[in-house]
This record gives C-alpha cells, structure tokens and sequence, in this order.
C-alpha cells in the first residue's frame, strides 16, 4: 500500500504540478454547460413585516410550489430553496426558458384571486454558462452571475444574458428584447441582458402611447396596474403609471387614482376607479366598473388624455447563427457561491 502523500514533503514545483494535475481532473470530471435561473420574490422583507410570519409562509409556499410545478414539466432540478427565492438547474435554455415562462403565468394566475397586497411577484434572472457539479452541489462563476442579473431585475421581469440567448429556439429569440445596460454588484465585465416577455402580446398590450405628450411608456409585468396624475409631494405606490401632460391644467383633471388594470386569462380589463370621465373606445365605464383592453384599444380620461395601448413586438436585431457560445472554464476563486445539500 502506497504511503499517503505528506504535503510538507513536496517541493514547490511539485506542488505546482499538482495543481495543475487537480485542476484538469476536477474540470474533466465535474464541469458542465447548462442554463441557470435565479427567482425570487420581490419586497418579501416587507410583506412579513406587514402581515406577518403565517402569511409570508404561505406566500414563500406558493412560489415554491407552482416553481416545483413548473421545472418538473420542463425536466429542470431545484438545487436550493434558502430564503425567499430558489435556483435551478436545466440541461436545456430551452426548457429553462419555458419554465420560467410558464412560472410567471401560473403565479399570474393566482394572483388574480388575490388582493394585490397579496400578489406574488417574482423577479427571474437566467445565465448559461460553465459550472462545477457533482450531481448535487452546483458552483462556479456564472452561478454567481445569474444570482446578480435576477437581482436586477424589475418585479414580474425574466432577465437573460446574451449567453442564453444564443441557445434558444428561433420563437424564443424572437421575444426577447435588449435592455439598457445597468451594473451588476460584484461583476466588473459588462453584460447584456434581455428581457423575455411572458404575456401572450396578442392579447396583452406591451405599452401605452399618451397621445398629448407623446410620450410611450413600458407597461410593468404586474398583475394589477394603477393609472393616476403624476405629482412629485404624493407618497410612492400610489399608482404604477404616471400621467402628465404639457398642460399642466389638464393634468390636474386626471386623477390621482384614475383607473386599474387588472390581468385576467383572456387580457387585462379596465377597472375605473374615478368619478371622473373614463371612456375606452369612445364608450364611458362608470365608476367601479369593468371593460376589457388589448392592444389597440384607446382610452380617454376626463376628456384630457388619449391613452393609445400598444402591443410589443420583437425588437430589431440580428438573429444568432445558432452557434455554441463557448464561455471561458470556470475559475475557482474565494468566495464563490456554492449550492447543494447541507
């Protein structure tokens, strides 16, 4: 039987060598490409402190639930749960992309059930990219990565980087639209990223054109949406879109409140929630009442402000050609985050 190896016996350059030998055996042995997602619920700090450990129980639960639901269906594996978000792991973009996809809209879909004070919003950041796993623990650089893109992400949003892009499918690609570039704590290299629409566009308007002011503004992916008259003394979340015209007298004939939209599975409907004048393609909906709105359909409010609701195309870009992106090997260095069993 060969003597174990004494460490203070081995010479510098042996030492070296070892190394070198380690780490070609540990990449060989246990590194892999494959497509990473980070979730998590976005203000969960706040909604345990307002409503308490049972509710926020209950809320992580639901995430985890209809999370399990969704990687399940497209063969992906949850590798850790800590906290109030998940990470998991896809052998195929493809399905991660899916997956995600289809999380949003079952969340969505319990949401509209729910008060909004109740809704489960979930941001999502996917990454491809080389890590090292044995089956169970995952690590590497680009788990890293994935963990800061879902941080960026805006509540509702799928965040991607460039890498996964390449390894989606014609349809997929298709979706997805750049965003401006924004840091990511921790990362010093710039990184692409685009967003992946999960809304059917069809049916659900990607943005709203004020026809006064000409300004276009992106709808966020929530579930209920909140229209009012922009004012810089209001207290924040009072709504989610800001209206303000170039007359400022005719800004103050919209509410501050003016009208909700609220997702339902066949599009967003319109709740009015002024006693002033809202009319959707020329017909007035009182006050607390309903109308459906897609894209196309024009809003006027208080007989100020024309509201046109447009879809979202796939934005103008050159397709990849299909092509590997080949990232470099995974490094290990301090601190890098590792996720598996205890």
């Amino acid at each position: 039987m060969n003597a174990p190896l004494d460490p203070a016996s081995l010479t510098m350059t042996e030492i070296i060598r070892l190394q070198t030998v380690l780490s070609q055996e540990l990449t060989r042995r246990f590194e892999r490409t494959m497509a990473l997602a980070f979730t998590d619920i976005v203000e969960s700090t706040r909604y345990f402190a307002q409503f308490g450990d049972e509710a926020g129980g209950r809320l992580q639960q639901l995430h985890f639930d209809r999370l399990e639901q969704a990687v399940t269906t497209h063969r992906g594996r949850v590798v850790d749960t800590a906290g109030d978000g998940a990470f998991v792991i896809f052998e195929s973009a493809i399905d991660a992309a899916n997956a995600m996809v289809q999380l949003q809209q079952l969340l969505s879909t319990e949401n509209q059930a729910r008060p909004r004070e109740h809704h489960c919003k979930v941001r999502i950041g996917m990454h491809w990219g080389p890590v090292l796993t044995d089956g169970e623990v995952v690590t590497g650089d680009s788990v890293n990565l994935c963990a800061r893109i879902a941080a960026s992400a805006q509540p509702g949003q799928i965040r991607l980087s460039r890498e996964l892009l390449t390894q989606l499918d014609l349809s997929q690609r298709q979706l997805c639209r750049p965003l401006p570039s924004v840091p990511l704590k921790g990362i010093s290299r710039p990184v692409e990223l685009l967003q992946l629409p999960w809304r059917d566009a069809s049916r659900f308007p990607g943005q709203v054109l004020v026809h006064e002011s000409g300004e276009c503004l992106p709808l966020p992916s929530l579930d209920t949406l909140c229209f009012g008259r922009g004012e810089a003394t209001q207290p924040p979340g009072i709504h989610d879109i800001q209206l303000a015209l170039p007359d400022s007298l005719a800004t103050r004939q919209i509410s501050r409140r003016h009208f909700e939209l609220h997702s339902r599975a066949e599009g967003f409907v319109l709740k009015a929630v002024s006693s002033q004048l809202t009319e959707v393609d020329g017909v007035a909906v009182p006050r607390d009442q309903e109308w459906p709105i897609g894209p196309g359909s024009i809003v006027r409010l208080a007989r100020v402000a024309t509201l046109e609701f447009q879809s979202t195309g796939p934005a103008d870009r050159e397709e990849t050609d299909g092509t590997m992106y080949s990232p470099s090997p995974a490094k290990s260095l301090p601190g890098v985050t590792v996720f598996g069993p205890p």
